[in-house]
């Protein structure tokens, strides 16, 4: 998508962006340190101002590798190891029993299911909340959300993390789970992901936040949205140029806190639709940018998180698997380490557990064509093809029953059957497959039980964080 001349003319505008431009940080501290580090700094507006030199500097001093683990310590994302990982959203607002239907504010209990089919679906490299129940008070929420998820999944797991208090109060969450502070700081579970609010600004709490999670040395995701038309120019080029800046910038936090701090470049622009006033989630702009940022992000060395296989539509259509399949399908191409967040009704409008359902079936498909193909004298079968010989058939050889299973991929929800037998199996379409499967999964898969001393501990935990922050 990108020259080597255009990726630098790229980062080349944004260092000319938050050296002439700057940015804004309500961060007191933060300031400081940039003010020491040789950054021109407003104390009364906020606006930091930072030299290339400093950029380039903190780039080179970031980490660029590491792993989230499980439950189960075999259960694992790694990031700038070549792999392709893929988590579901790490909450919405509104929740969807059944697309087209009324939709509500979400709960625990939602929770419990979503994560329960992250758990199962092997194409969910780490399941994600997906819902953010409003009925827990918003200062200790985060610590419910976790242990939720911890209870019904044995894989890495993401959620929104809130502010320094409730921070704190995980960071003895991960210690109890893993049985102490050094193995919570050796296998982190998560991440927080560092949001830049575009243009040009960040967060207090998305900011303060860190100088807890940077105790454990946990990974942070950065990851701004700017919409291109709204919060960033109406030009593909002007939006890829804000959102590094806005990247590079985060970066540079993360490394005044704490130097090596592992950075995964999340490069999840999006176009903004001025026909209908909405964000758009599976448009061809998505392709170009999330290739795009792609690419910038791998000229830095960091593992990538880009938001593909998601879609504009509220329902198991044409367009959704259209959408999803397109944009998740090309940009796979260009070996991002993190996908998502799937699992979510239109553009950003509810969690559906039905959508998460054919995502990763299209996940599947897509890993398919990245399989390694095998060229040797087996695969080639010569001496197959002289028994067979001309008119002849290959179904009944003992090669075609050795190799067909690993040559060919066999779909869980896409329709192959005969129209006789699609019309004698109820003539369903994608819609109600998904939902066939989804309730079969909730139903019938029991997540592996948290043990239950560290179940209790975790308890007494979440008891305490209540008392404490609810003051």
């Amino acid at each position: 998508m990108l020259s080597r001349d255009e990726i630098e003319t790229i980062h080349i505008k944004s260092l000319e962006i938050l050296e002439k431009i700057g940015i804004i940080i309500p961060h007191e501290e933060i300031k400081s340190l940039f003010e020491d580090i040789g950054a021109t700094v407003n104390f009364n507006t906020g606006l930091v101002k930072i030299p290339p030199h400093i950029v380039n500097e903190y780039i080179s001093k970031a980490g660029k590798k590491f792993t989230i683990y499980g439950r189960d310590l075999s259960k694992k994302a790694e990031f700038g190891a070549g792999k392709r990982n893929y988590n579901t959203s790490f909450g919405q607002a509104h929740w969807l029993d059944s697309l087209g239907g009324d939709r509500r504010q979400p709960n625990l209990k939602d929770i419990e299911k979503a994560v329960k089919l992250g758990d199962y679906l092997k194409q969910i490299t780490i399941p994600g909340a997906m819902a953010d129940p409003i009925e827990i008070p918003l200062k200790w929420r985060c610590l419910a959300v976790a242990f939720e998820m911890v209870k019904n999944t044995t894989k890495p797991i993401g959620f929104w993390f809130h502010d320094r208090s409730s921070s704190k109060f995980l960071n003895e969450f991960f210690a109890v789970l893993r049985g102490g502070e050094e193995n919570a700081k050796k296998y982190p579970l998560c991440y927080p992901l560092f949001e830049p609010v575009s243009p040009l600004s960040f967060p207090f709490n998305g900011v303060d936040l860190l100088f807890e999670t940077c105790k454990l040395n946990l990974p942070v995701q950065v990851g701004p949205m700017a919409q291109m038309g709204v919060s960033a120019p109406a030009t593909i080029a002007g939006t890829i140029a804000i959102e590094n800046a806005e990247i590079l910038a985060a970066i540079c936090i993360t490394q005044l806190i704490q130097e090596g701090t592992p950075i995964c470049y999340g490069g999840i622009c999006h176009a903004f639709d001025t026909k209908t006033a909405q964000i758009i989630f599976g448009g061809p702009e998505q392709v170009i940018l999330s290739i795009a940022m792609s690419q910038m992000g791998k000229n830095y060395g960091f593992p990538i998180y880009i938001n593909t296989g998601l879609t504009d539509s509220k329902t198991l259509d044409a367009q959704a698997g259209l959408e999803s399949g397109i944009t998740l399908g090309l940009s796979s191409l260009t070996e991002a380490d993190v996908y998502g967040h799937m699992g979510i009704c239109g553009m950003d409008q509810a969690a559906s557990l039905d959508m998460l359902i054919m995502q990763s079936e299209i996940i599947s498909y897509i890993e398919s064509i990245h399989r390694e193909v095998s060229f040797d004298d087996e695969t080639f079968a010569f001496d197959v093809i002289k028994e067979t010989g001309p008119k002849g058939s290959f179904l009944n050889k003992s090669h075609t029953r050795n190799n067909i299973r690993n040559e060919l991929w066999f779909p869980s929800l896409l329709d192959r059957y005969s129209y006789e037998k699609w019309i004698k199996k109820g003539a369903m379409d994608m819609k109600k497959r998904c939902q066939m499967l989804k309730e079969k999964i909730l139903i019938e898969h029991i997540p592996e039980p948290l043990e239950k001393d560290i179940k209790f501990d975790l308890e007494k935990l979440i008891e305490k964080a209540k008392k404490e922050l609810s003051i």
